[in-house]
């Protein structure tokens, strides 16, 4: 059994095809797959996605790419519908959330400001619901982990992780598990690919963040959750584990800190 923990199935990319996508990836053993909502527009499409199919879950939030355009009434639209989600057992995690200080337009003072308030307040909504949350982290490991320290949800994935053993630890110790997917099968990825070789196996979760981020050999393709066990095989032979053993410790990884995840399941 595998588990894609980020995956947006609801991507234009996409088109018609997700349903298909979704029942693919389940005949290669991929038996849930998280797909996370990136504005308040899209979070009745992927809590509807995520029913349509049996191997669906999803996450409510607003991704610091749509910040710019996002207004502050969003968050408590955002409030009320993650209130009124609970009672949907397909409903997982806040996300995608987190801090964006790579794309120069997101990097100006008033911007990098309204992207820490909305992460923020986003912060603390999974922590008031008690949910775990899926972080964008790109060009602000410290920054975002000084804000969960600050207002800890319930746990949570580093998605896509890039950083330092230093920080990786300290994600950990707020209760977080890392992601790694297709970035970790290049081969002149040094960093992640010794990240993902020698950080606690419990500590790792698997992830394709479909369509983007492809593994090597489908970039510069459109990704998709079907690569999920492929990817994993990367990650046993940097470990040198056996490929079920990854299965099985992945899996258990992220049912750890997707709690409601098992409510899905059922």
């Amino acid at each position: 059994m595998w588990i894609d923990t980020h995956c947006h199935l609801d991507a234009g990319e996409f088109g018609d095809e997700s349903v298909a996508q979704a029942a693919l990836a389940q005949q290669q053993g991929v038996d849930m797959i998280v797909i996370p909502a990136v504005e308040v527009a899209t979070f009745a499409t992927v809590a509807q996605l995520a029913a349509s199919i049996p191997n669906g879950c999803y996450a409510l939030g607003i991704h610091p790419i749509f910040v710019p355009h996002a207004k502050e009434d969003d968050l408590r639209v955002m409030r009320e519908q993650v209130a009124a989600a609970l009672d949907d057992p397909r409903f997982v995690a806040i996300g995608e959330v987190g801090l964006d200080f790579f794309i120069p337009m997101l990097c100006e003072p008033a911007m990098r400001e309204k992207q820490v308030f909305f992460f923020r307040e986003q912060l603390r909504i999974a922590r008031d619901f008690g949910l775990p949350i899926l972080t964008h982290v790109r060009k602000s490991q410290d920054v975002v982990l000084k804000h969960v320290r600050q207002i800890t949800p319930n746990g949570g994935i580093a998605h896509a992780f890039n950083g330092s053993f230093q920080q990786a630890q300290g994600y950990i110790d707020v209760g977080f598990k890392l992601g790694f997917g297709g970035a970790m099968t290049f081969t002149r990825a040094l960093q992640i690919r010794r990240l993902a070789a020698e950080l606690p196996l419990e500590a790792i979760v698997l992830e394709t963040d479909a369509p983007d981020i492809s593994p090597a050999w489908v970039h510069p393709g459109r990704n998709s959750p079907d690569q999920i066990p492929r990817i994993g095989s990367v990650l046993a032979e940097l470990r040198g584990m056996s490929v079920e053993e990854v299965a099985m410790a992945s899996t258990a990884a992220a049912r750890a800190v997707l709690p409601r995840m098992k409510l899905a399941a059922d």
